[in-house]
């Protein structure tokens, strides 16, 4: 495994760190520094050439500085003379744009994308993205991983008896069915209409709530008000409480308080972006280093991915 190099962006080296040390490996010597002028220089330290190059850099807020660090990383590699270079982001940013609402709008997710391979990115690994059809936008191979097992044996030793999982709209429903089943428990789900980009309004509710511990999941949390209105509605519904689920917690606008004063006991969520400060006590932060070491240590020797799913 010494024909590959192991490259921490600023944007969460805590995990690139645990990653590597999970592997046994160091992590590449590398410089990232920031102008005065806001721009971003990458200087790579050692010999990548004819290397397999993993940069795992997940393009969490700042997103446009974090995803610019990542193109000028992989265009520095690409000029070393790098073999391959694999882009490891955890968390994907735009991928809430990916398709248009209207005819003059951008699909940004698709823009990152082709970004990402003009700059000499060859391949792409993510976590549980916002919609599978990103997948397709990008020009070569892209493997996408889920936290979902790993959330979900975080959350099982202390799982109520009388459980159900809850999509808290429609498009999370495929996600919310994986917790149900990975669970063992029923499955309910909320309808929503949206009446701006930070808006929504509950409109019905699927499945038995009343008496029961919901545990609500989502992609991300980013303001959190998606999941307080879907929590207003379930307790309105009879729900006994609530813990809420999800893989990256971007945690914006004091999305953790919003969220302890609607009543949610628990936020499980995974370390795909840095943790947030805790005030309220409520944040359980499980690590998916171990995942992707697994998943790195799979395409190093040309292996599948499937056993991960």
């Amino acid at each position: 495994m010494s024909d590959y190099i192991l490259f921490a962006g600023s944007a969460n080296p805590a995990l690139a760190r645990a990653v590597a040390d999970t592997l046994g490996v160091p992590l590449g010597d590398c410089a990232v520094e920031r102008f005065p002028d806001g721009e971003t220089s990458v200087r790579v330290l050692e010999s990548v050439r004819g290397k397999d190059v993993y940069l795992l850099q997940p393009t969490c807020p700042p997103v446009n500085d974090n995803a610019m660090e990542l193109l000028v990383f992989a265009d520095a590699c690409r000029r070393a003379a790098a073999g391959r270079i694999h882009a490891v982001v955890p968390y994907y940013g735009y991928a809430r744009s990916d398709k248009r609402h209207g005819r003059r709008e951008p699909i940004t997710a698709s823009l990152v994308s082709l970004l990402m391979r003009e700059a000499g990115i060859d391949h792409v690994v993510t976590l549980d993205l916002h919609t599978d059809q990103i997948e397709g936008f990008f020009p070569g191979p892209f493997d996408t991983l889920t936290a979902v097992p790993t959330l979900c044996a975080a959350l099982k030793p202390e799982l109520p008896a009388q459980s159900v999982v809850v999509a808290p709209d429609a498009g999370r429903v495929k996600l919310a069915t994986e917790y149900a089943a990975r669970l063992d428990v029923p499955l309910a789900v909320l309808h929503k209409r949206r009446e701006s980009g930070t808006e929504t309004h509950v409109t019905h509710l699927v499945g038995e709530v009343e008496g029961r511990a919901c545990v609500i999941i989502d992609d991300m949390i980013a303001t959190g008000g998606t999941l307080v209105e879907s929590v207003n509605a379930l307790r309105e519904a009879g729900a006994a409480s609530f813990v809420v689920m999800a893989t990256h917690a971007l945690l914006m606008r004091n999305a953790l308080e919003r969220l302890a004063d609607a009543g949610v006991e628990r936020v499980f969520v995974t370390d795909s972006v840095p943790p947030r400060e805790d005030p309220r006590g409520i944040l359980r932060v499980v690590s998916v280093a171990p995942l992707l070491a697994s998943a790195l240590r799979h395409l190093v020797q040309d292996e599948s991915l499937q056993e991960l799913f």
